[in-house]
């Protein structure tokens, strides 16, 4: 693997609501993302992912922000649709996105949820058709929206770009999508990968999230005694190839024929992440960590999902 084949993830480093106190628990500190960011960009990690409702706008700002200066910066963001169609919501947000980020077309720009659907990406198209937006993309999505989503762009001589949606070793359910993004040409990006934190290694039901926040109460500490024996194994194989246990979980999405969305918010993060892109899980292994999450007995859904 490369540093190309993952999209690092910001949803943590915004203020306010869906921000990082709300959803993490933990206030980041600007400095520290500064530091992160260069970190990373150094490393050669260069594709970055935020999105509209991340902080209400104060992460796309921040990001803007670090971006200045750098013209080789892949940028990913999203649109939050009502769950009542708006005409002129998706063009309105689009255009501040790319204010707050400082930049003038996105590279992939995403219809977060598929409320209203296809009235949305009829809004997109013309967006597309200026290269304001490079390539479209959809999230939290089924296979059937999908081939709605297809049909739409096809006729207008456009083209799905990407799916993005829930997938980790405890929200298997996703490979029938993959294969078919593989076989059509679409690339098939995986959020919570490390389930908000739980399969990086770092907590467990002694070690547990702060109470007020959000990742609390989506994996309380009954969850954490559940998934004991994946987080020891998980363990077992860093040590055996030298990255820390929370590089695990990515590399599993990746040989399952997805690109991680990778969180960083510390200098570290970016570290052991370049490390772990140097290291490639064999099938028996991949095989036992899957055979483990399943026996957990757990999938996890986020409030926001549809299904």
């Amino acid at each position: 693997m490369s540093n190309k084949d993952v999209l690092i993830g910001t949803w943590a480093w915004g203020t306010g609501a869906n921000g990082s106190s709300m959803v993490f628990g933990k206030k980041q500190d600007k400095a520290v993302l500064a530091e992160t960011f260069n970190r990373a960009y150094e490393l050669g990690f260069k594709r970055w992912d935020t999105a509209a409702v991340y902080g209400m706008g104060t992460c796309e700002s921040l990001l803007g922000e670090l971006m200045k200066g750098k013209n080789d910066i892949f940028i990913s963001t999203k649109f939050m649709p009502s769950k009542k169609f708006k005409s002129g919501e998706l063009a309105q947000s689009f255009r501040e996105s790319i204010e707050r980020l400082g930049v003038k077309s996105a590279d992939l720009f995403w219809i977060h949820v598929p409320n209203n659907l296809e009235q949305n990406i009829e809004e997109a198209i013309p967006l597309l058709k200026n290269g304001q937006i490079k390539s479209l993309g959809i999230s939290n999505v089924s296979l059937e929206h999908i081939h709605k989503a297809e049909a739409l762009l096809k006729r207008n001589d456009l083209s799905l770009g990407a799916v993005q949606n829930h997938f980790s070793l405890l929200r298997n359910d996703q490979q029938e999508i993959i294969d078919y993004c593989k076989a059509n040409n679409i690339t098939y990006y995986a959020y919570m990968v490390l389930e908000q934190g739980a399969l990086s290694g770092h907590y467990s039901a002694q070690h547990h999230f702060p109470f007020f926040s959000m990742r609390n109460f989506a994996f309380p500490k009954r969850k954490f005694k559940k998934i004991e024996g994946l987080l020891a194994e998980m363990k077992t194989l860093a040590a055996k190839h030298n990255i820390d246990a929370s590089q695990i979980p990515i590399l599993w999405v990746q040989a399952k024929g997805a690109t991680p969305i990778v969180g960083l918010t510390k200098p570290a993060h970016a570290e052991k992440l370049a490390e772990a892109m140097k290291i490639s899980l064999s099938a028996k292994e991949i095989d036992h960590l899957t055979e483990l999450a399943k026996a957990t007995g757990i999938r996890q859904q986020g409030m926001w999902e549809p299904q």
